[in-house]
């Protein structure tokens, strides 16, 4: 393990922290709310450790595989604790824990948060809240790879960090790929914003609410949420949490003109034939549940059921409607849809479309294989074949993900407050970068109750979900810290 290597990225990424944290302090100023010192003290924290760091040079700039998962584990860690100073300094969110939960909670994308009244935090609070989801969508080490001189580092970073079972370069350099990421990042969430803007929502309202979109995380700024909202901004933010949720390299090939090549992208029809049922089956099931027969109130569920479809399966976790109170069936589809997730290479969690077509894929050769055992069949997926390896890391990931999942539903119902559809639906919201579950946990609800020891065991599966489960399990491994 190349220590210094390990802890001078660190001290780069803290040193963009600070950086970033001035722009809540600017909305400080000018809302005049009173919080500019709170992000100036954690401004001076988050430079000053990061210029600490930087001054351990390395003797090797060796950085491979281990160094990269080391790197991602820590830092997320890092900046959520550093992150977490502006609530606890402000006395917004006095609690630690709490404070460290809405943090991650914010960094990973998730969107739940321990908060029943938001609007008191005051402006440079909640743009602070919403812009971390901004940050952590695409990825902090993305940013520091497409920006910040760097020497060293290389494709493993990417992979640790970057959601999807595969990550590959748009072009030959690493740095210009997270650059081409960001780009497209930025420009997207800009456009989001304006369109809000042109609907009639406040100009802070729009951009946080972008920030959020953008990062498909789900943190509202107004009590009232995304429903407070007219259909139009509604509709804006639900088709742009559906783009986001798509593989940023289709935007690339459109940008290059390969149309053909990013229409025809398999994940790309498994990820929208997936909305487009999901969406018919939930309107029918209301429909049919409340008696609905006529034109308009039908397209109200059906603008209802393809806003939470596509906050669900994007893993941003908006809410305009309390989906909890929804019929059973309706309830079931979002709940797979949960782990479903978005497409690899997207800002969304879950397992991923990608992954979950493998799956499918290889299940079906295998029943094929057990009728004709002497066939020779070979997996394909966007093309090409896919290797056994491959479907083995899919298979892995799945049965470790749900081995969290089980372990964690098991040590929070330790606390005995919480329902058991309360506590699953808790789990899976955070591990997949959700945000609201069902029950006592809806999206009228909040964690706020959950003991502190449940909270420490959500935000650990908020973290595992935003990275993937191996980045956060290694740094327990002793074999990672070998040299």
């Amino acid at each position: 393990m190349n220590y210094r290597m390990v802890f001078q990225t660190i001290g780069k990424i803290l040193k963009v922290l600070g950086l970033l944290l001035i722009l809540p302090l600017i909305v400080s100023l000018i809302y005049q709310d009173g919080d500019w010192y709170s992000f100036l003290i954690t401004i001076g924290i988050s430079l000053g450790c990061g210029f600490l760091l930087g001054l351990l040079k390395p003797k090797k700039h060796n950085f491979y595989a281990k160094e990269g998962f080391a790197v991602t584990g820590l830092s997320w860690i890092v900046i959520s604790l550093i992150g977490c100073l502006p609530f606890i300094i402000s006395g917004k969110i006095p609690s630690f824990i709490d404070a460290l939960f809405e943090t991650i909670s914010g960094f990973t994308t998730t969107g739940a948060s321990i908060l029943s009244d938001v609007e008191r935090l005051g402006y440079s609070m909640l743009f602070w809240r919403s812009f971390t989801h901004w940050i952590g969508g695409m990825g902090v080490l993305v940013f520091v790879l497409a920006f910040v001189p760097s020497e060293g580092q290389n494709i493993h970073l990417l992979k640790a960090e970057s959601p999807g079972p595969k990550v590959g370069k748009l072009v030959s350099k690493i740095k210009v790929t997270a650059r081409i990421l960001y780009i497209i990042y930025a420009a997207m969430t800009l456009l989001e914003a304006v369109l809000l803007i042109i609907g009639g929502m406040p100009v802070f309202d729009a951009f946080c609410n972008s920030f959020a979109t953008a990062g498909t995380g789900g943190f509202a700024v107004t009590n009232a949420g995304i429903g407070g909202y007219n259909v139009y901004s509604q509709v804006v933010i639900g088709i742009f949490m559906i783009l986001f949720g798509v593989n940023f390299n289709i935007y690339y090939l459109l940008l290059l003109r390969k149309f053909k090549q990013a229409f025809t992208s398999e994940e790309l029809r498994w990820y929208l034939v997936i909305i487009f049922l999901s969406i018919g089956m939930i309107t029918a099931n209301i429909c049919f549940v409340e008696r609905i027969d006529n034109f308009m109130s039908g397209l109200v569920v059906f603008k209802d059921a393809f806003f939470q479809v596509g906050s669900i399966i994007t893993t941003t976790g908006f809410a305009t409607v309390d989906f909890a109170s929804w019929p059973i069936f309706s309830q079931g589809i979002l709940f797979i849809l949960m782990f479903i997730g978005a497409c690899a290479g997207s800002t969304g969690g879950g397992i991923k479309i990608s992954r979950i077509a493998i799956l499918f894929k290889s299940i079906k050769a295998y029943l094929n294989r057990l009728i004709h055992p002497r066939s020779v069949s070979h997996i394909t997926f966007e093309g090409q074949k896919v290797e056994d390896e491959v479907v083995n890391q899919v298979g892995r990931y799945v049965c470790v993900i749900f081995i969290i999942f089980m372990l964690s539903v098991l040590l929070i119902s330790l606390d005995g407050k919480y329902d058991l559809l309360s506590n699953i639906t808790a789990v899976a919201a955070c591990l997949n970068n959700i945000g609201p579950g069902l029950a006592k946990v809806g999206p009228m609800c909040n964690y706020g109750d959950y003991s502190i020891f449940s909270k420490i065991i959500l935000s650990f599966t908020m973290l595992v979900g935003r990275l993937e489960v191996f980045p956060v399990i290694l740094l327990f491994n002793p074999k990672l810290w070998k040299n």
